[in-house]
């Protein structure tokens, strides 16, 4: 009886599936569960597990249930989470250098912005790797335009207005306050009642984050003029990736690297779709003159110089991507 009883556990161990010894990533996210980020991460959160047979699952947490950026980095930090899709601003205290993408007015359209990121993409990659975060590829929110509840075309005019920035996200506060305006900082969650409250009057979003968010209701006037360049990562904990076998790292890597591409390529047709629904929405868009647009890269430059002064992004990448800028731009003109 005894024989007969081990037998039948040691059968049944062999026939248990994969999935048994399965990995599970629990990742969270601000964004909604309904986006095109959360649908195309969970694409691949499927591919992979089919792929690998049930050894690597994603578990996620949509639409800030686990709290901000900052709540779900700690909470990665404790072991309760492996990983988040979040901002690039919300690694800055893991890596400064994921924020060079972000100087202001750094690119000028989407030409520039994938020449310079086939160059520094794997730099920044590298980088965070070694500071305890791997990710797959930079997905892209797209550019940041000004949006106000006063007409605001001018730096001038820029100042006088309460403007928005992500709390505890030093690089975006330096990059707005080397305007000279004096920013507002508050978590995404508290933006919308911000703007319902007189708190602040303007903030700087792509259009398509603009009416996800309903951020679109609280303002009148859209600024058609490229501030900021807006992106963010799937980030796990190295640590926690690099428990799995080199075969489902690479598995892993190929698919969420594909879907990344695949986000970027889907804002970059969202995009339009949404500026035009922001004009059917009434939204005047107001352009700057050519000597308004002048003032606006001086300050941007002069801001981006702030910025590698105060240590938030080294001089060298700094270097590095004004020299593919400039080389870029000369070639073109």
């Amino acid at each position: 009886m005894i024989t007969r009883l081990c037998t039948l556990i040691l059968l049944a161990a062999a026939l248990l599936p994969a999935s048994a010894g399965a990995t599970t990533f629990k990742i969270a996210t601000v964004s909604p569960a309904g986006s095109s980020w959360m649908r195309l991460m969970q694409e691949g959160a499927d591919e992979i597990a089919e792929r690998s047979d049930g050894r690597v699952r994603f578990r996620f947490y949509p639409g800030g249930v686990m709290g901000d950026d900052a709540a779900v980095l700690r909470k990665i930090r404790f072991g309760q989470l492996h990983g988040a899709a979040v901002t690039a601003g919300a690694l800055t205290p893991f890596y400064s250098d994921i924020q060079l993408y972000n100087l202001p007015m750094v690119f000028r359209d989407y030409a520039e912005v994938d020449a310079v990121r086939a160059e520094l993409d794997p730099v920044i990659e590298a980088g965070l790797r070694e500071n305890g975060f791997e990710i797959f590829g930079l997905g892209e929110a797209g550019f940041a335009y000004a949006m106000s509840q006063q007409p605001t075309v001018s730096v001038d005019q820029a100042r006088q207005q309460k403007v928005w920035v992500p709390a505890n996200d030093a690089g975006a506060r330096a990059a707005i306050e080397g305007f000279g305006i004096t920013p507002v900082p508050l978590s995404i969650a508290d933006v919308l009642t911000g703007l319902q409250t007189d708190l602040i009057d303007a903030v700087a979003v792509p259009p398509v984050g603009a009416l996800a968010l309903q951020w679109h209701t609280q303002v009148d006037y859209l600024l058609d003029l490229p501030l900021l360049y807006i992106y963010g990562a799937l980030a796990m904990d190295t640590k926690s990736f690099q428990r799995l076998s080199a075969a489902d790292r690479t598995l892993v890597r190929e698919v969420m690297g594909r879907q990344f591409d695949r986000i970027t390529e889907a804002n970059r047709a969202d995009h339009e779709a949404a500026m035009a629904a922001l004009k059917k929405q009434g939204l005047e868009v107001l352009t700057p003159d050519a000597g308004q647009l002048e003032t606006w890269r001086e300050r941007g430059r002069d801001a981006g110089a702030a910025m590698v002064e105060a240590g938030i992004v080294s001089e060298d990448l700094h270097d590095r991507l004004r020299s593919l800028l400039d080389s870029l731009r000369s070639d073109a003109s």
